[in-house]
């Protein structure tokens, strides 16, 4: 069973919200390190999709519950998230938070990014969320086998959206092809793949009728698949998903493909202990609170929380596996 297991690392930056007249790293750092008042939460991608209802959902419930005074969120989209983490790499500001996951691991290799994960303060993993394959609701396709084999048979002219490249949904796509009996360069030569820097893009290209399927967060396409305008082919998850128990998994739709996409939290380079510590009780706090459980419930995300040293090494074994799987299916060198 191919297993992997993907993070949206949710990380708040020093960046203010335009409406607020401030820019990056105009927020003082405290003096001490410790007890936090306020964050700044980066969005690396642009509205709409999951790491950016993850940052506004941390925000609300950060605020709400009256953890911190203020938490505005920024978003700084473009190049599966490597755009923002160049940011997060210069933020001054300890008390930074930005969103980041296997949409950003896959895209610091596809993109050779300067800037990596490792070089960030890892705080907590928060959530794993399954992945949906879908189509327009008049599509030919009434069975993921019956997508994939196109794809097979006819190749570019079948087109698949979804996020970034190299992030989760492309590597699922590629994931189908390969256990289809694609090779790396085949699979590379037979997917026409259409990545977005926002969930609300794939969305506009799928209803649309623009693209022939799509890949994303159940959370992102679960109110359409609802309303009837976007069909649900198949599920990532090991078993069928609480909020659409009538979609098979991939697994009984006959490829032997598991894959969860995780979401959590990077704060900036060389902050210091008392800084790192005090974020992740930020972080715990809003884990703890009834009103982020609540969140959870009504996104459709499993709770996946890890924090501190925990989660530091669970990134490093995610960069390894997602680089191999990145490697294997022929998306990077």
């Amino acid at each position: 069973m191919r297993r992997l297991a993907l993070v949206i690392v949710a990380a708040t930056a020093a960046l203010t919200l335009a409406s607020c007249s401030s820019t990056p790293g105009d927020s003082e750092p405290a003096a001490d390190g410790g007890e936090v008042t306020d964050v700044q939460i980066i969005v690396p991608a642009e509205p709409g999709g999951g790491w950016d209802q993850t940052g506004r959902s941390m925000s609300q419930v950060l605020t709400g519950e009256k953890i911190v005074d203020s938490a505005p969120v920024t978003n700084i989209g473009g190049a599966g998230g490597t755009v923002g983490l160049a940011s997060l790499a210069n933020e001054k500001d300890p008390h930074s938070l930005m969103v980041t996951g296997l949409v950003m691991v896959g895209a610091v290799e596809t993109n050779a990014a300067q800037n990596r994960m490792e070089d960030t303060t890892p705080i907590a993993r928060l959530t794993e969320e399954a992945l949906v394959v879908v189509v327009p609701a008049d599509s030919e396709y009434d069975t993921l086998e019956d997508l994939v084999d196109d794809i097979v048979e006819n190749g570019q002219d079948v087109s698949v959206t979804g996020g970034s490249a190299g992030g989760a949904d492309h590597i699922l796509a590629g994931l189908l092809l390969e256990e289809a009996g694609l090779s790396g360069s085949e699979i590379a030569e037979n997917l026409n793949y259409i990545p977005n820097s926002g969930g609300g893009e794939a969305v506009a290209l799928i209803l649309g009728n623009n693209a022939s399927a799509g890949i994303s967060g159940i959370g992102e396409f679960v109110e359409h698949i609802d309303a009837g305008t976007m069909k649900a082919l198949a599920v990532s998850s090991a078993e069928p998903a609480e909020n659409l128990p009538d979609v098979p998994t991939i697994t009984d739709a006959g490829y032997d493909v598991v894959l969860t996409n995780w979401r959590g939290v990077l704060a900036p380079t060389d902050i210091s202990e008392a800084d790192r510590d005090a974020l992740v009780d930020v972080v715990t706090e809003m884990h703890d609170s009834e009103a982020w459980t609540t969140e959870l419930e009504t996104r459709g995300w499993a709770d996946a929380f890890l924090t501190g040293d925990e989660f530091a090494a669970y990134l490093d074994e995610n960069i390894a596996e997602v680089t191999t799987t990145l490697q294997n299916i022929g998306l990077v060198g």
